[in-house]
């Protein structure tokens, strides 16, 4: 079975927000597949980090709390990835000319994306995402982009795997700013992955 690319995972955000219609669909762009993009919207320049790599969404999906609901949870965290994206960086595919729209799709990005894990009622997850969003958001507050990738490869497990105090710990580090964070998270991140 092959492993799904972040470019599968931006094929089904597509179709489902082109489903989903309204202001959100009237700005929506074939993804561009000579962009790549990390978590954190910033352009993808590691050539170790391919448009057909596992992105974020893939991993979660991939992991066993998923397992029966790949789509969905894949689904839901491009969403949150996106508006993510459309707060800090460039989208890939939601472009709306107007900063203060983007914000707002971004917002309404999450929100679609919550509620479809709430469907799922997945509380565990959805604390995980929580925790994601405002650490990411500090991160991009201290414009520290690479911590923000860290913070969603971690997120990214623990939606996957679980949590673990590993990972507790490395959100601490993250929230007090500690240069160790990125460190940690992404050490937490392959530990979880590994517990299967």
């Amino acid at each position: 079975m092959r492993t799904r690319a972040q470019s599968d995972g931006v094929g089904a955000l597509v179709a489902a927000l082109r489903a989903e219609g309204g202001t959100i669909a009237d700005v929506l762009l074939d993804p561009q597949p000579s962009e790549p993009a990390t978590a954190s919207g910033a352009p993808q320049i590691a050539a170790s980090e391919p448009a057909a790599a596992p992105g974020p969404a893939q991993v979660a999906a991939g992991g066993p709390r998923a397992r029966g609901h790949e789509a969905e949870y894949e689904l839901l965290i491009e969403m949150i990835l996106e508006g993510a994206r459309l707060h800090y960086g460039r989208p890939r595919v939601v472009r709306p000319d107007d900063p203060d729209l983007a914000l707002l799709l971004g917002d309404q990005l999450y929100a679609l994306g919550l509620s479809r894990l709430a469907v799922l009622g997945d509380l565990a997850a959805t604390a995980e995402l929580a925790d994601v969003i405002s650490l990411v958001a500090q991160a991009h507050a201290g414009a520290d982009p690479e911590l923000a990738d860290a913070i969603w490869e971690a997120g990214a497990a623990a939606v996957g795997w679980g949590t673990s105090a590993e990972l507790e710990l490395a959100k601490a580090l993250a929230r007090a700013e500690d240069p160790g964070a990125r460190a940690a998270l992404r050490l937490a991140a392959e530990g979880l992955r590994a517990s299967s």
